[in-house]
């Protein structure tokens, strides 16, 4: 992984992009796009995973989809007004991108790591089935005294140890960035379909419980 990363949010994913470039903001005269990559699970399914990217970094005008892409950046938040609510809004922050001709190892299509600060008390719950799950808002400090809200979900044992942490509670997380279609209920008669973005758990470590600025 490239040396420059920041070290608390690390992410590299490999896939086919799915999307064209759709313009999301500019800082001091930089453009920054949108476009959805296609990442592929073991199990044959494939996660849709929106990649913020500056035209400085690739051609934004150009169609790349169907291409084979590496990236590497961090994965970010936001918080978009809709009328009196705040949704959270999550993609990978583009850092560096490679364009691959042949990929056969996906083992390693998608990777994440962060290291920051339980900012929710978890939720701790079993399906139907018994299977036991965590779910976990991870604070994730930025430079310049920002920080990134990343929802997270543990499984099995990582669940039952990560329902026991205090808000506060310092945590390393290695995972992969999924996505998961969900219905949302709008009024007794209207639903919508939409898109939840987090991070699947596979080993996770705590530490001190005490934020330190």
């Amino acid at each position: 992984m490239p040396e420059k990363m920041i070290e608390n949010n690390k992410v590299c994913v490999i896939g086919k992009v799915v999307s064209g470039f759709t313009f999301s903001h500019e800082v001091f005269g930089e453009g920054f796009y949108m476009v959805d990559l296609e990442v592929n699970r073991l199990s044959q399914q494939a996660d849709i995973i929106p990649l913020m990217i500056s035209e400085r970094l690739v051609k934004v005008d150009q169609d790349y989809q169907g291409c084979t892409v590496e990236a590497y950046g961090q994965f970010r938040s936001y918080n978009r007004h809709e009328g009196v609510k705040n949704k959270l809004i999550l993609s990978v922050f583009v850092r560096e991108i490679h364009f691959i001709e042949e990929f056969t190892d996906y083992t390693k299509t998608n990777q994440i790591f962060l290291d920051g600060y339980i900012c929710k008390p978890p939720v701790y719950r079993k399906t139907p089935l018994g299977r036991e799950i965590a779910d976990l808002l991870l604070a994730v400090n930025r430079p310049y005294g920002k920080s990134d809200y990343i929802p997270c979900i543990a499984w099995g044992r990582n669940a039952r140890f990560a329902s026991g942490f205090e808000v506060g509670t310092r945590v390393k997380v290695w995972g992969r960035v999924q996505s998961r279609e969900y219905t949302k209920k709008l009024s007794e008669t209207e639903c919508e379909k939409r898109v939840a973005y987090e991070v699947s758990v596979s080993k996770l470590e705590c530490g001190e419980t005490d934020i330190k600025n």
